[in-house]
């Protein structure tokens, strides 16, 4: 005999599998997006999976409030990764046919592109999340295009992280204007303020500090040498940190050559795992990421900006993709054109000789960093789920 649910009865939430390249322990802004936003849709009520690449060897599993699969694929987004993530698609498609299909970043869209003409493959319901620098490069190309077209034609929701990235989708991807809501990333759930030590260790230099991969479109060189055109006084009394691992494109060796050529420190932190940050946030003085275009990337939002600012840290950055978003020129931080290296280094100078400003700007920088919530991103982009039955 059929079963038959009263109407009067709550509903459960329809699952939301969330498919990512991207996820812990792999470090950055997608993968610190992909857990928020599943963390924030299981506080919701949403019945939350996450199908993610598999750990490292002797790598233990973080403690997730949800289940999360993980697939034989390395998590990059090479042909490889994407063919192996699309047959992991296929090999479950009974699950996913009940389910809201989630992807919130590049990698398995991909993939996507080329499942979506499987009539085997039909979710309940497609959710996409775009940053920024994958819409140049799916518009990039007519096939890509095309078949981007396509796939934004069958998905249910679309969500962007910046107005930049709402302004560039709907300049590239015009159908798929109807159908956007803004969903901005915040402030890390498990973030840890370390308050600012007394400083012996710093010998009364100032602290300009980056975190993000080593990588030349985070801009690391362009802060070294403006630094190194500031005046002798001044290069005098600072030290320049970077955290962050080596990159693929023997970056670090352009870096490493700049640095040797400084007559200031210039200390290579390597990766600092999270837990560990806040206590080099607290030491520093200044934070700076001057993200500069490279070839089709280019900074979305920038979640670090959030963190810098919450630590008290005022801002330099270039005034690129969505990075005025989340610094507010003048308020928390100061904006300059990429490219123009004698700005960069007179806003180097001003903040190095007025503390005061550091102290203002750093203030507003903890109020703006507080402003955005999972939450509400999740809930602007899945909606209120319907109560699970009660017990």
């Amino acid at each position: 005999m059929q079963s038959i649910v009263p109407s009067n009865l709550p509903r459960p939430a329809r699952p939301l599998v969330l498919v990512t390249h991207e996820y812990y322990p792999h470090r950055g802004g997608i993968a610190v997006y992909a857990a928020e936003m599943a963390r924030a849709a299981q506080t919701l009520g949403y019945n939350v999976e996450v199908w993610a690449p598999s750990l490292p060897d002797g790598q233990p599993e973080a403690d997730w409030p949800f289940p999360v699969n993980r697939l034989p694929l390395a998590g990059d987004h090479s042909l490889l990764s994407q063919w192996r993530m699309a047959r992991q698609l296929m090999t479950q498609r009974d699950k996913l046919r009940g389910a809201t299909l989630y992807i919130p970043e590049p990698g398995p869209l991909l993939a996507m592109l080329l499942l979506q003409y499987f009539d085997t493959l039909r979710s309940a319901q497609l959710v996409l999340t775009f940053h920024g620098s994958e819409i140049q490069r799916l518009a990039s190309r007519g096939l890509l295009r095309w078949s981007t077209n396509h796939l934004l034609r069958k998905a249910a929701h679309v969500s962007v992280v910046s107005h930049y990235a709402r302004d560039l989708l709907a300049h590239n991807f015009p159908e798929a204007a109807d159908k956007v809501v803004l969903t901005p990333g915040a402030l890390r759930t498990d973030l840890a303020i370390t308050p600012a030590p007394t400083r012996p260790g710093s010998v009364g230099r100032t602290i300009i500090l980056t975190v993000a991969r080593l990588n030349p479109r985070k801009g690391q060189l362009q802060v070294i040498e403006a630094l190194k055109a500031l005046p002798a006084a001044q290069r005098a009394g600072i030290a320049y940190w970077l955290v962050g691992s080596h990159s693929k494109e023997n970056y670090h060796t352009a870096l490493a050559a700049a640095a040797a050529s400084a007559d200031f420190p210039v200390k290579f932190l390597g990766d600092i795992a999270d837990d560990q940050l806040g206590g080099i946030y607290a030491q520093a003085d200044i934070f700076a990421m001057t993200s500069m275009p490279h070839r089709h990337s280019v900074e979305g939002f920038g979640l670090v900006y959030l963190e810098a600012g919450a630590h008290g840290l005022p801002v330099i950055a270039h005034a690129i993709g969505g990075v005025p978003e989340a610094v507010i020129d003048g308020e928390t931080g100061v904006l300059v054109a990429p490219g123009d290296r004698p700005a960069l280094t007179q806003a180097f100078a001003r903040l190095i000789s007025d503390p005061a400003l550091r102290r203002r700007l750093g203030a507003a920088g903890r109020i703006r960093a507080g402003r955005n919530s999972w939450l509400a991103s999740a809930r602007a982009l899945f909606g209120q789920p319907a109560a699970g039955p009660t017990t």
